[in-house]
């Protein structure tokens, strides 16, 4: 079963999230991005990252950025899922090495669907 890092800091949207996914996924979440990073460093390696990036002690933005500069990670893909809807933050984020960007709310068969790409 492939492995999902769901990483956002309200409960509510990451406990949606692994509800979804629990039946075709083994999925894990952390509320910010350095319990991400210490998840990690643990010698977990999720086969996909999902991540906000509006979060306390390190953002989805910097996030992705420790994920790249890891060496190790630095393939699993990312998909940010976000209330940012600006054009600068999707670019950003897809410079910084996001494999994918949706908005919050966010669409459940939409999701789903993204993941299976991500994870081909």
């Amino acid at each position: 079963m492939k492995k999902i890092l769901v990483v956002d800091d309200k409960s509510s949207i990451s406990d949606l999230i692994v509800q979804l996914l629990k039946q075709s996924y083994e999925v894990e979440s952390r509320s910010n991005g350095v319990e991400a990073m210490t998840y990690l460093q643990d010698g977990n390696l999720p086969d996909l990252i999902i991540s906000d990036l509006e979060m306390p002690k390190m953002s989805g933005f910097e996030l992705i950025k420790a994920v790249r500069e890891s060496g190790f990670f630095s393939e699993t893909p990312i998909i940010i899922l976000s209330s940012l809807d600006s054009s600068e933050d999707r670019i950003k984020c897809l410079k910084l090495g996001a494999d994918d960007y949706m908005m919050k709310p966010f669409n459940p068969e939409e999701l789903l669907i993204r993941i299976e790409k991500a994870l081909k």
